[in-house]
């Protein structure tokens, strides 16, 4: 049985944010030097107004390098509808959130700030970080599988 694992022991800290009047092209560049598949936007206040994500992007980024056009700001391309966690989500409840949606990371909120975000990497290692935790309780079994070495020339 998993101990009650909770997103705030397992999010990260926010890296990058947008606000909606950035420029798109620059929030591209930003996703591409960070190695991130999104990131957060938010008003002037904090407050979590959308998410922005590679697959928003990328019509832009074709139509900019290919077309030539002008691409706009962040605020016409984010997705305003976006799904989050809280602080006190339990890690089940959001690994099975990445497990029946296209989500690769949810912004993570408390009182309605942005605080984080949490990744699907994040989860993996909340589970196996339990796992772990568990099965060093148990004695281990002596494995009646016969290990196969293959060599190749």
């Amino acid at each position: 049985m998993l101990a009650p694992l909770k997103v705030k022991d397992y999010m990260n800290g926010t890296k990058i944010t947008f606000t909606p009047d950035m420029d798109i092209l620059r929030a591209i560049n930003q996703l591409v030097e960070f190695k991130l598949s999104g990131a957060p936007v938010i008003d002037h206040h904090g407050n979590l107004i959308g998410f922005l994500s590679e697959k928003d992007c990328m019509q832009v980024a074709l139509n900019a390098a290919y077309q030539g056009e002008a691409a706009g700001q962040v605020g016409e391309f984010m997705n305003s509808e976006c799904a989050t966690a809280d602080v006190e989500d339990s890690i089940i409840e959001i690994a099975q959130t990445f497990l029946s949606t296209v989500y690769k990371c949810l912004p993570v909120i408390k009182d309605n700030r942005l605080v984080g975000s949490i990744t699907r990497q994040n989860i993996l290692r909340a589970l196996q970080t339990s796992s772990n935790i568990e099965n060093s309780k148990k004695p281990a079994k002596q494995s009646t599988k016969q290990q196969i070495h293959v060599t190749t020339k």
